[in-house]
């Protein structure tokens, strides 16, 4: 085979890469479009759980000059991303799956809707449970003389980064599924090793929240009882694969 024929499937993958890169961005420069004129009030939505625990004549502050301009805007941009989350999944599922057999195609679309919901549900979790919770705490051991008045760019990078450990966190199922299809262990070692996962489940929610018990906590209840999800859904994509590779 010459070396122009070797090259030429490497250029149209690539294309194909470049592509679906395209469409991902477009797609989020449509939804942010669509969302510009909104985004003080999602700035506002996803501020209410701490304005509305803070102690009376209180409120949020900006330090900077440019940052009431730019902190919703940039709130926005990534809530874009968190939209079009299917979206770019689908493009990254419609760029793998000419090179997937069959079977292997039936298990990643289900694999892909479900980790979408999981995140939306790991996000939707942190801002309706964890968020009250942490914020009220905090709020309520406040030392006295200091006045409590959080910056707002503060406050975005606060909530961005327990959306994401809590939207990740989330997908421990996909993740167990994913390593028991592919062979990397099967649902008994998981079982055996349980109390091995529950303590990393504890050590990993140190790691991706604030330090403070609370959230750290929130995150690793649910991720225990996501393991026991995936654990239980497992061996089932466990048993199609085996049965595959009988009938091959």
């Amino acid at each position: 085979m010459s070396t122009v024929e070797q090259t030429q499937p490497l250029i149209s993958h690539l294309l194909e890469l470049r592509n679906r890169l395209l469409r991902a961005i477009l797609a989020v420069l449509v939804v942010f479009v669509g969302l510009i004129y909104f985004s003080n009030h999602i700035y506002e939505f996803v501020s209410a759980p701490l304005v509305e625990r803070l102690p009376e004549g209180a409120t949020m502050i900006a330090t900077d000059v440019a940052s009431p301009f730019f902190t919703p805007l940039k709130l926005t941009l990534i809530a874009s991303v968190f939209i079009a989350v299917p979206f770019i999944l689908y493009q990254v599922w419609a760029f793998v799956a000419p090179g997937l057999y069959k079977h292997e195609r039936r298990l990643i679309m289900p694999l892909l809707f479900s980790s979408s919901l999981l995140f939306y549900c790991g996000v939707a979790f942190a801002y309706f449970v964890v968020f009250p919770l942490v914020f009220g705490f905090f709020t309520a051991i406040s030392l006295g003389g200091v006045e409590f008045a959080t910056d707002i760019s503060s406050y975005l990078d606060f909530v961005l980064a327990l959306f994401m450990a809590f939207g990740i966190a989330f997908e421990v199922p996909v993740a167990i599924i994913l390593l028991c299809w592919t062979g990397a262990t099967t649902p008994q070692d998981l079982r055996e090793k349980r109390p091995y996962i529950i303590v990393g489940a504890f050590v990993v929610g140190m790691l991706l929240t604030p330090p403070d018990i609370i959230s750290q906590t929130l995150l690793a209840i649910p991720m225990c009882l996501l393991f026991e999800v995936g654990l239980f859904f497992a061996r089932f994509y466990t048993r199609k694969d085996e049965e595959a590779e009988v009938e091959e």
